[in-house]
Parts: structure tokens; sequence; C-alpha cells
């Protein structure tokens, strides 16, 4: 008896039907596009993915998202829509010599009947450079047309060249509606599903395994699956599926997050941006969320120090410096107190004024640096503490503190170039009106005729 990952021959039957005592999650699988649930931006009518399954255009592809969000169901889908046979590896458990068994038989199966192999790997980014290069050849022959299932960025983790001979596609989480549907569809199934147990599921029971499942529709089905069978049911063998039960079938959720992919650089930009945006309730949800995970607190003080100057900048000149006293205490405290001096910091720097203005500055003089505009210190500028630095003309400096309010008009620039261009945000309003009363005084004295 074959599972649902069994090879078979285009010329030969179906795949049997996936054994009874498989888990749920593998029995619900779909058969058809029309069943699958989910990833309408790739799948709906007249989007990209789904035009070339019903052109049988599939070239390599890679697939790339969360657990549980159809990855496999897709690829077993589009090697029947497109009549290929179905080889299965894992990145995991599979290596080099099964590859090369797998690519010589779809070679010959080619040859002898013209009979496509669709070659799916699973967790293809378990394969390093090397066993991911054995690949690239037969993929440019079309000996095999890949279909690679990863749950990290292949543009980080899959060599460029093979990345390049494919095309991504990336899934995204189901929702709680389409984990509802998959759901509801299970328990009226006849043949695969649980509709042999008379089940009397109410809606919010379902609604918590949606809602807890996390878009993850396996852990959905399995999580309804073990609260049903487990349930007694009652004199007249009716299955009471209510909201204990299903709290009890599903254990506290596993948070998605990878310390070195993209949950972390996702959940961080996430927090920066929610900052950035002026939202504490987003930018306290996603610092929750990575110190649940256990995500470095430096790494996190260390982007709130950031954050301070790149976002807030002169707006609020007191954000560096709270900033700062986070970190340090982050590097004094420790967990679990470090915590609340990260909240404190988060909190005031998404409530406090914006201004990027001091740091796009520098990025514009920056630019002019790297675009070779090299200018020359005036001469009234230079270091004058040496013999001869008056005979080389390093004189006419005019020194601000013995002029009234500590300015003097002078140029400090050739050119009379800016950058700085304060906003209205914060306090930059009051150093946006001394320095145009400055600058204003600085244009007035060029006007005036010398002595």
């Amino acid at each position: 008896m074959s599972d649902l990952f069994s090879t078979h021959d285009s010329t030969q039957a179906p795949a049997q039907a996936t054994p009874s005592e498989a888990p749920l999650a593998e029995r619900m699988r779909p058969r058809t596009l029309d069943e699958y649930v989910g990833q309408e931006h790739i799948l709906a009518q007249g989007k990209l993915l789904r035009r070339a399954i019903e052109a049988d255009r599939i070239s390599s592809i890679l697939l790339f998202g969360p657990p549980g969000t159809g990855k496999t169901s897709l690829a077993e889908i589009i090697a029947a829509a497109t009549q290929s046979r179905f080889e299965r590896l894992s990145g995991v458990e599979s290596n080099v010599a099964d590859l090369r068994r797998v690519i010589a038989a779809a070679a010959n199966r080619r040859l002898n009947n013209g009979a496509r192999t669709i070659l799916f790997i699973d967790e293809i980014h378990r394969w390093n450079k090397a066993q991911q290069d054995v690949l690239l050849p037969d993929v440019e022959r079309g000996s095999v047309r890949l279909i690679g299932a990863t749950t990290h960025n292949p543009f980080f983790y899959i060599n460029s060249p093979l990345v390049s001979r494919s095309q991504v596609f990336q899934l995204e989480p189901l929702t709680s509606n389409h984990l509802l549907a998959l759901l509801r569809r299970a328990l009226t199934d006849k043949e695969r599903g649980l509709a042999h147990h008379r089940v009397d599921a109410s809606e919010e029971a379902l609604l918590h395994l949606a809602t807890i499942a996390d878009g993850d529709a396996r852990k959905a089905l399995n999580a309804l699956e073990i609260g049903v069978v487990t349930t007694p049911p009652d004199s007249d063998g009716v299955v009471h599926f209510d909201l204990a039960a299903a709290e009890q079938s599903i254990q506290r959720k596993a948070l998605v997050y990878d310390g070195d992919g993209d949950g972390h650089y996702d959940t961080i930009s996430a927090f920066i941006k929610s900052m950035r945006g002026s939202d504490p309730d987003a930018a306290l949800y996603w610092l929750a969320k990575m110190l649940y995970a256990g995500e470095d607190i430096r790494f996190i003080a260390r982007r709130i120090v950031i954050c301070a100057s790149e976002d807030i900048g002169m707006a609020d000149p007191q954000a560096l410096i709270l900033a700062v006293a986070a970190q340090q205490a982050v590097e004094f405290v420790g967990l679990p107190e470090a915590q609340i001096a990260l909240a404190h910091a988060t909190v005031y720097l998404a409530t406090a004024p914006k201004s990027n203005r001091a740091y796009a500055a520098l990025l514009a003089a920056r630019q002019e640096v790297e675009k070779g505009v090299s200018l020359a210190v005036p001469r009234h500028l230079r270091d004058k503490h040496y013999k001869g630095a008056d005979q080389l003309g390093h004189s006419g400096y005019l020194y601000s503190h013995d002029y009234d309010g500590a300015y003097v008009p002078q140029a400090y620039l050739p050119e009379g170039r800016r950058y700085y261009q304060p906003s209205e945000q914060g306090f930059e309003k009051r150093v946006r009106e001394r320095l145009d009363y400055w600058r204003a005084l600085f244009e007035q004295s060029q006007t005036q005729p010398p002595g």
C-alpha cells in the first residue's frame, strides 16, 4: 500500500488512496486546484501560476513559505495536472546518490516513453552548495522539472544559479477563514474526513483552532482529529466538540521564529517600522514576540539606538539619550527585568516626533563625496598651530564666542552648499528657526560691501 507521497508513472493507475490510519492532515490533502485552499495571489483564476499549471507550462519553481501552507500539496497537484511522475526527495534525509538515481531514472523515462518527471525536494535549503549544484545541468536540460520547497527565503539560502533558473513563489500563512473552510470540509468528508464520527462542532471551537493554528493547516486539522477521536460520544453517538475540547486538543502554538532566517529579519523589520510609524501598540507586540522567541536582547537594544537617531533625530534629541540608557540597562540588568527598559524605550520612540533630516543630510553629503566632489578646506579654517601657518595664508578665522550670541557670519564650506534642512517636527522646529536666522545673517553679510 502506498501513501500520499508514493511515486507513480503517468501511464499507470493513480496512486492508491491515503491509508485511513494516516493523520487527518495527510488524508485531507487537496487533489486538484479547485480543492486547494489559500494562496489566491498566485492560484486564483487568471494568476500566473494557475495559468502555467493549466497550460502545462510549468518550469522549475521554488515554493517558499511557512509550514502547513500547502507546499507539498501544491507540488502533487502540479504533478497530477501535468501528467507527470512525482518523485520526492528530502533535503534532510536524501543525498547526492539518491538525487543521481532519481535523475537517471527520469532521463531514461523521458527517452523511452516521453514521460515527464517532477522532482519535489522538500526543505531544499538543507542541501549544501555542492548538492544544489548537482541539480543545475538536469534542470537546464529539462530532464526533470524541479519543485523545491523551503521555509527559508530562497534568495538567501538557495544557490543563485538555481534561483535564476527557477520561478519563485511565496506562499502566505493561511487566514482563519481558510482554516475554518478546511476544518468544516474535514468534518463533512465521508471518504477521507471525520463525517463518520457524527461530530457536532461549535463555531467557537473551530474558530479557536483556526486562530491558534497560526496559519498552519496541518496543525489545525490534526488538532481537530485528536479532539474528535478522544471525545466520548453522547448516548446518541454524537461527539460534541466544544470550546473546552478544542482548547485541550491544541497546545499553545509554537512561535514561528527562526533566529537566523526570515522570522528574525521580518520581525525586527516590523518592530522598527512600527516605531517609525508611531504605533506603540504594534511596536510592543513585535517586541513581545522577539522576547518570547528568545531573541538576543542586545540586538533589540542596538536597533532601538539606531532608530533613535535615524528616525527621530533632532525632532527629539532626548530619544538617543534614552535609547542608549536602555542599551546600558540591558547590559547591567539582564533578563527578565531588561524587558522593562526595552518596553520603556520602545514606547518613547514610537510616540516621539519623527525626523530623518539629520541622517538624510549625511547621506546627501556622502553622495557628493562618493561622486568625487572633493572640497578644499577654506584657508581660514585650516590648522595654524605650527610655524609658517600664517605664511601659507591660514588666517582670518573668527572665533564665535567673541561675538554676541556666539555667532558670527563666516563661510565653513566653499560654494555655500547646504545639506541639512530641518523639519517642522518637535524640537527640530526650533532648530529650523535658529538656522534660518543664522543663515539670513550670513546671506546678508555676503551682500554687504567690504569694509
